[in-house]
């Protein structure tokens, strides 16, 4: 006789641009692999991408890959040890054997997949993670700032590729939740004058808490003219987390000659244009990095011991039953909005 089948409340893309809360089987773990159950998964604004279509994805798709949870059940015997654990997690699904996994670059594995966007992910009450990504979350971090460990890994990431100096400056386009980790990095990191631009003053505020030494609206300031006096001769580093065409253009004339500017912002698929004299005259090094590069054992040490805080991005708390007000706040971005949170009890 066969297993009775189990059924979880999980938000599903059907195709896109649909988008249901559905009555989904629980997953069943296979060797290498652990079931687990959700605690807190944030929205990201990807996510949005791939509700509208615009990333590719598996559909029908369980979306989230922000995430949280307990370990509830493992495919191998012999990973059992990890059955009732606290997590977070990789979202790589990689195949550990080929040149680029075994020098640790899983997301050039020719197999690769990622949870939340081939592979179902956290916006339900069960998941299957790989158990070679798995850390135990520390008891001194909530389920909800765990989840953030991910777009801290992507920003850890990012300022791993990049390399500053202690001392280095600083210039940061974007105050969602990808601009505002950089700042945290930076800051633990001992980078300086850091300022933080964006198009509007709803996220500025909580970039000044967060330490950013000047914070700049484009509504208001011209950014060019500003850091023109603020950082002479330019910044020695700059990243763009908007992936917008205008910000990435100020980006090159912003930073120093022989200066590096890191592309982190998703482009949505948007040919853009830009000035090569920008980038060969003054000597620049241009660097693409949005992906965190397998940072979440790293980001999660750097939350548990104090070191980087990022509380104040989890801006709303909700249920899966309020899926579509998260999704709302992620798109619209009211004042003092960065991050919704599913919080499971």
């Amino acid at each position: 006789m066969s297993e009775k089948q189990h059924y979880m409340k999980a938000v599903r893309i059907e195709q896109p641009g649909r988008i249901h809360l559905v009555s989904a089987p629980v997953p069943v773990p296979p060797p290498g692999f652990a079931r687990i159950r959700v605690k807190a998964c944030a929205i990201c604004a990807t996510d949005l991408e791939v509700i509208d279509g615009r990333i590719p994805a598996s559909y029908p798709l369980i979306p989230g890959h922000e995430w949280s949870g307990i370990v509830d059940a493992v495919g191998d015997p012999s990973d059992e040890a990890w059955i009732g654990r606290p997590v977070i997690g990789s979202n790589d699904v990689v195949c550990l054997t080929c040149e680029a996994c075994r020098s640790g670059n899983w997301r050039y594995c020719s197999r690769f997949e990622e949870i939340g966007f081939k592979r179902d992910g956290a916006y339900g009450e069960y998941f299957l993670a790989p158990v070679y990504g798995l850390a135990e979350k520390p008891e001194n971090l909530s389920f909800e700032e765990a989840a953030l460990n991910e777009p801290l890994g992507v920003a850890l990431g990012c300022m791993a590729k990049a390399s500053p100096f202690i001392g280095d400056t600083l210039t940061i386009f974007g105050a969602g939740s990808i601009g505002l980790c950089m700042l945290a990095v930076g800051k633990a990191m001992g980078l300086r004058k850091i300022a933080v631009i964006a198009s509007t003053g709803k996220r500025l505020k909580i970039a000044q808490q967060m330490g950013a030494s000047r914070v700049i609206c484009t509504e208001r300031e011209d950014p060019e003219e500003v850091l023109r006096s603020y950082h002479p001769g330019g910044s020695d580093l700059v990243i763009d987390a908007t992936g917008i065409e205008s910000c990435v253009q100020s980006s090159l004339r912003l930073a120093r000659r022989g200066g590096t500017v890191v592309l982190a912002g998703y482009g949505r698929g948007k040919v853009m244009s830009l000035r090569m004299d920008d980038i060969h005259i003054p000597n620049l090094r241009v660097l693409g990095a949005g992906n965190n590069w397998n940072m979440h054992r790293r980001a999660i040490a750097l939350m548990s011991e104090g070191m980087i805080d990022l509380k104040s991005l989890i801006s709303h708390r909700i249920r899966p039953e309020e899926f579509e007000e998260g999704i709302e706040l992620a798109r619209t971005r009211p004042e003092g909005f960065v991050k919704a949170v599913f919080v499971h009890e």
